[in-house]
Formats: C-alpha cells, structure tokens, sequence
C-alpha cells in the first residue's frame, strides 16, 4: 500500500509541475516513524544538485499558486476538497 501511495504521489508531482527529477526518500533521521519524502526538483533550484534541507531561504507560495497546486494534486490523487 505504502508503495503505491508513494507510486501516485510521484506521478501526481510529474504530471502537475513537470520536475527535471523528482527525489523519493525514506529518512528517519529527526524522529522515530517511517516518512517517506517525494521531492519534485528544478535544475537551479536554491539547492541543486544538493539536498533540499538546510539550503538557501524558503519561499513561500503566493495564497493562490498554493491553492492552485493543492487542488491539483487534491484532484490528481482522488482525495476530497477539503482535509
């Protein structure tokens, strides 16, 4: 089950914003319980080709790309409107 989330959740970023890699992780290095990250990258992003963590300053999306992008992927995975 795990593995086809992290399967629809990767297609879902591929599809919407299109990223030159897409990075899938399972770390546990800052608390216990298994996550798993699905990262979608840009060549040029603040970090490239590095990891994404502890790189560069954090850019919050304007109010209506993140609604935009939420919905989208809300849409793409089948998941209701709202949480």
């Amino acid at each position: 089950m795990l593995l086809d989330e992290i399967a629809r959740c990767a297609a879902a970023l591929r599809d919407i914003v299109a990223p030159d890699k897409l990075n899938i992780a399972a770390l546990g290095n800052v608390v216990a319980q298994l996550h798993v990250h699905v990262i979608a990258r840009r060549h040029g992003d603040a970090a490239w080709p590095r990891p994404v963590w502890g790189a560069g300053t954090r850019e919050g999306y304007a109010r209506a790309v993140r609604e935009d992008l939420i919905a989208r992927l809300r849409a793409a995975l089948s998941l209701p409107a709202t949480a």
